[in-house]
């Protein structure tokens, strides 16, 4: 299906890194699944890796999630962030989240081995609110979006490392989303070798929960 070869449609004139089964889905999604290439520079990616490496390596790659929709990972929750990590993580919070949003705490950080995949899912509205903001360290990957009722309707994100991806809306609710698994990882007739991934997770919170309230485990991204 959405890996089969199908021309690569755009967002935007010039850019690579959204294609989808029709200009329909991409007219849709076009707010709702968003993808900012580089938005890390090479300093900062390395700064956020550099903080995370020392917690995440005390802990085992795990091959059952507790909702079965992870293989091959290990995850964190962090509340505390140094000076220069934090500043980046207000600037993910200004390009992704309107000005009523309020933030789930703490950020969610999953790292996923080279052979590591994340299953088509969509998350429970228990988890998180209306937009998800992941940043990806280390390893290129793909995003690949289907239509929880119509299956032809797809979108897939090429999410390269120090890049930024936000769901909102109709790409947050209506739509599940997936990492790829490597034998798996093509964008189009692309392939996209898939290594170890850090994706760092920022969650608005869900609805009716105050900000000092936890939520459930946290969901997959």
């Amino acid at each position: 299906m959405a890996g089969s070869g199908r021309l690569a449609l755009r967002t935007l004139p010039g850019l690579g890194w959204v294609r989808a089964s029709g200009p329909a889905v991409l007219t849709r999604l076009r707010d709702a699944a968003v993808v900012r290439p580089g938005f890390l520079s090479a300093a900062e990616e390395e700064t956020l890796r550099r903080e995370l490496e020392p917690e995440l390596r005390r802990r085992r790659y795990e091959y059952d999630h507790w909702d079965a929709a992870i293989h091959g990972f290990r995850e964190t929750e962090k509340s505390r962030w140094s000076e220069a990590s934090w500043v980046i993580l207000q600037r993910v919070q200004a390009a992704s989240f309107g000005p009523g949003q309020t933030l789930l705490s703490p950020v969610h950080v999953l790292d996923l081995e080279p052979r590591g995949y994340i299953k088509p899912h969509v998350d429970s509205i228990k988890f998180c609110g209306a937009t998800i903001a992941g940043l990806s360290l280390l390893s290129s990957s793909v995003m690949r979006l289907v239509h929880t009722q119509e299956p032809g309707e797809w979108l897939e994100l090429l999410l390269e490392p120090g890049s930024l991806y936000i769901l909102r809306g109709s790409a947050r609710y209506d739509f599940s989303h997936e990492i790829l698994r490597d034998e798996e990882s093509f964008f189009g007739e692309r392939r996209i070798p898939r290594g170890r991934r850090i994706s760092v997770i920022c969650r608005s919170l869900p609805e009716g929960m105050g900000p000092g309230e936890r939520g459930q485990p946290p969901p997959a991204c």
